[in-house]
């Protein structure tokens, strides 16, 4: 579920446009290449890289697109965004990276089409993007001769699966950010989101079964064919080998993470389940870990929204970053 509402994460706007354009100009482009791969990640901060004592890697969620798009029309430049991050909350030490989608560049045309690449579908899967991120901070930390204090994964939405596998095979993080995540197996926020409409009354119990025998039927279809390509389920970007790949439950991988973890999701999530997020404390309780903080936002939703009526939201997404950061800060 928590695929569903990621697009809300392009923010497309004409305001401010000059200020966005100096940062995408910012940026800059580096590549991890391998034998048989080639990564594509960048990196901004607001004094030189060498510069910057702090990492924080940023790894969005599940959108098939590129990091920034821009558009001209009737006078206007548009610019669109999957980095929902007000970079003027960065501080001056930080350096801020982000990966680029397989196949994807770092910026796109808005007005043009880009076809999802091959290679995307490809490579669509938690342990391949765990893997990038963790080539990326190691090539950080190799070619730059700042002595890190501070290497921050932050992941929302499907970046927050990635974050916690992350943490179970790079050891050189040192803080965790864990948003709008569920701590169980992403199918079961289906079964959960039916269930909730009975509650509602939007659904009978006879309508609410077909539903989830009809959900069944499509998770086994896809887990007896976790490395299809061509087959597709909820959105015409999300394969078969995606689900398969996203099918294990964070918990699993939060678990084995001993550094400090700030698990956040907002009570009003209509992507991932609340009850799924709720595992996390429970099974850090169970397991007598001490090394996580779980917040919840009231009224906020999967991307940190606050509907207050008319379909117009006010965004919270950056108060909870400064949270994150002024808790980075004292742990």
């Amino acid at each position: 579920m928590r695929l569903l509402t990621t697009l809300l994460l392009l923010s497309i706007c004409s305001i401010s446009f000059a200020q966005r354009t100096k940062i995408i100009k910012a940026f800059k482009h580096h590549s991890v290449i391998l034998k048989n791969d080639t990564i594509n990640y960048h990196t901004y901060s607001k004094k030189s890289i060498d510069s910057t004592k702090n990492i924080l890697l940023y790894i969005q969620g599940s959108k098939a697109r590129s990091l920034y798009q821009t558009m001209e029309e009737d006078g206007k430049t548009y610019v669109g965004t999957v980095i929902p991050l007000d970079f003027k909350l960065l501080p001056d030490d930080y350096l801020l990276v982000v990966i680029s989608k397989k196949g994807f560049p770092f910026r796109t045309d808005m007005d043009k089409e880009f076809p999802v690449p091959k290679e995307y579908y490809e490579n669509q899967t938690l342990a391949y993007r765990a893997s990038q991120a963790d080539l990326v901070i190691n090539d950080l930390i190799e070619n730059h001769k700042n002595q890190f204090k501070k290497i921050i994964a932050l992941g929302h939405s499907e970046g927050s699966d990635v974050v916690a596998k992350l943490g179970t095979i790079n050891q050189k993080v040192t803080h965790f950010g864990y948003w709008s995540g569920g701590g169980n197996t992403q199918f079961i926020d289906f079964v959960t989101f039916i269930r909730k409409d009975v509650d509602k009354g939007n659904l009978t119990e006879e309508h609410a079964a077909l539903k989830i025998d009809s959900l069944f039927t499509d998770l086994k279809n896809i887990m007896a064919n976790p490395n299809a390509t061509d087959k597709f389920w909820q959105g015409d970007n999300n394969s078969y080998k995606r689900w398969s790949g996203f099918s294990e439950p964070p918990i699993e991988n939060l678990l084995q993470i001993e550094k400090p973890i700030f698990a956040a999701i907002g009570t009003k999530d209509q992507a991932v389940a609340l009850e799924s997020a709720y595992l996390i404390p429970i099974e850090f309780i169970r397991h007598q870990k001490d090394n996580l903080t779980f917040k919840t936002y009231p009224n906020l939703d999967h991307l940190f929204g606050k509907e207050i009526g008319n379909g117009k939201f006010e965004e919270h997404f950056n108060d909870v970053f400064q949270d994150f950061m002024n808790w980075v800060n004292n742990n």
